[in-house]
């Protein structure tokens, strides 16, 4: 098969020749292009050099991620607390419309991701999304991408302090107030946030997706036996458009892991190898979101709580939280890693100072102390697991998950959209991930916006730091 037969993307980027040549293939040509726009000053300054610089000497080596590292990492990250949410997305929406997004929107991110892999090969100095919003942009492009990335990961790391919390109110039975189990998690994801290279993070992401997979089977199996009789699901439903919304954007926070795939990449002995990862990723996602949505939705029907580790007696409630634990730890501090990566490697990207010394230790410390004291008051400040999800998904996820890839595809084929047939064919798509990204960021939001007010304002809402049992009013 010749490297042609697999195009997706650019003309001179595609998959391997082979079943086990999976990685992608620059040209000549594309390098010389990459070099061109870098003499030309589109990414200027220090951003051109590679964000680790020579590592044949170094103390502190950070290329180092085999693809099936990486992609475990990718795993952990993504298949976390968006699975949670999936069952209450058919309840609200119905089993077959559910179903066909959960399906189509995985493909559209498997699409997305390779793309992103794409632009990678190309810039291969890009690290991080502001990398990329530079290229394209210039610095204000960099500015604007920056803090949008760093602000989605802070909005991540703050779901999973909030989930830990529910989880902590769930097995101690609600023991004290909800603000001190807040803060205990915010402290143990801060501690496993410290190292500072995603090797050793490789390997508590196994973990991580052992605990989430071990939850899933427990809650799964739990409401199969405690809810034996017919079904009561509804094939489909007409919930009014904003509820329906922001179910949708419970399935795309699902899908939200693209935002940390050029970190990911750049850590790669062999960055090549990286669609490798992407497509362990997303047979594994799509495959068990598939699976585990619809088996909850059967057995338990219309009341399937949200995360839907809540839908069972609860004994078992208690045993598939406890099993959870890693994942809920592990997942948001794979988040907060790459948040503090991307302000490390910002700050000291070029001047050596990335090296095994006491000042860069402290440096990272304390930026992943000042990141994760954001992600607390952000789970504090959205105390509902499905608004807080929602949330994210419109203002962040529909941009780095599905419409920037739209861009970059744009971005790296200019002036080549009429090429031939397959190529008009590629930009059609392209063109429209840009306006899909677009039309889920404003119903997202004003779907979320409507929801936490209605929550804030409701007879017996949680509240802002409020010290009531965030895990009784599971919705």
């Amino acid at each position: 098969m010749s490297t042609n037969d697999c195009r997706i993307g650019d003309d001179d980027a595609s998959l391997g020749s082979g079943p086990v040549d999976a990685g992608l293939q620059v040209s000549n040509e594309e390098t010389s292009t990459g070099e061109r726009d870098a003499e030309k000053g589109q990414v200027p300054g220090n951003t051109q050099v590679d964000p680790f610089g020579d590592e044949s000497n170094a103390e502190v080596k950070y290329r180092t991620l085999h693809w099936w590292q990486a992609g475990m990492i990718m795993i952990a990250e993504t298949i976390s607390l968006g699975i949670l949410s999936l069952p209450s997305v058919l309840a609200t929406i119905g089993m077959i419309p559910g179903m066909l997004l959960i399906l189509v929107l995985g493909c559209l991110a498997t699409y997305t991701g390779f793309v992103i892999g794409q632009f990678k090969l190309r810039y291969p100095h890009v690290h991080n999304m502001a990398d990329a919003g530079e290229v394209m942009l210039g610095p204000i492009g960099r500015e604007v991408f920056g803090f949008a990335q760093i602000s989605f990961l802070v909005f991540c790391m703050g779901s999973h302090i909030l989930t830990f919390s529910i989880m902590m109110n769930t097995l101690t039975s609600h023991a004290t107030c909800t603000v001190t189990y807040g803060v205990a998690g915010t402290l143990i994801c801060l501690l496993l946030t410290l190292p500072r290279r995603l090797g050793p993070v490789s390997y508590m992401a196994i973990l991580s997706f052992i605990s989430i997979l071990s939850a899933v089977t427990i809650t799964t199996v739990g409401v199969a036996v405690e809810n034996p009789g017919p079904s009561r699901v509804a094939l489909t439903a007409h919930p009014a458009l904003p509820t329906g919304f922001l179910a949708v954007t419970n399935i795309i926070y699902a899908y939200s892991g693209h935002v940390a795939f050029f970190n990911f990449i750049s850590e790669l002995r062999t960055p090549a190898d990286y669609p490798r990862a992407l497509f362990l990723l997303q047979g594994v996602d799509t495959s068990l979101y598939l699976l585990v949505a619809a088996l909850i939705y059967r057995f338990v029907g219309p009341d399937v709580a949200s995360p839907a580790l809540g839908s069972t007696s609860p004994l078992l409630r208690k045993i598939a939280y406890g099993v959870a634990i890693p994942t809920i730890v592990i997942a948001g501090v794979i988040n907060g890693h790459v948040a503090c990566k991307y302000v490390y490697v910002r700050c000291f990207r070029g001047t050596g100072l990335m090296a095994q010394t006491l000042f860069s230790y402290g440096m990272w410390a304390l930026i992943a102390l000042g990141l994760w004291t954001v992600a607390w008051v952000i789970a504090e400040a959205i105390p509902v697991f499905n608004d807080l999800l929602g949330l994210i998904s419109a203002v962040f996820a529909s941009w780095f998950t599905y419409g920037l890839s739209g861009v970059f595809w744009l971005f790296i084929n200019w002036g080549r959209y009429r090429q031939d047939r397959w190529k008009m064919a590629l930009t059609g798509v392209n063109v429209f991930l840009v306006a899909m990204g677009a039309l889920i960021c404003v119903l997202g939001l004003y779907s979320s916006a409507l929801s936490i007010a209605a929550n804030q304002s409701g007879a017996g809402s949680q509240g802002a730091f409020s010290c009531k049992d965030n895990s009784a009013n599971l919705s």
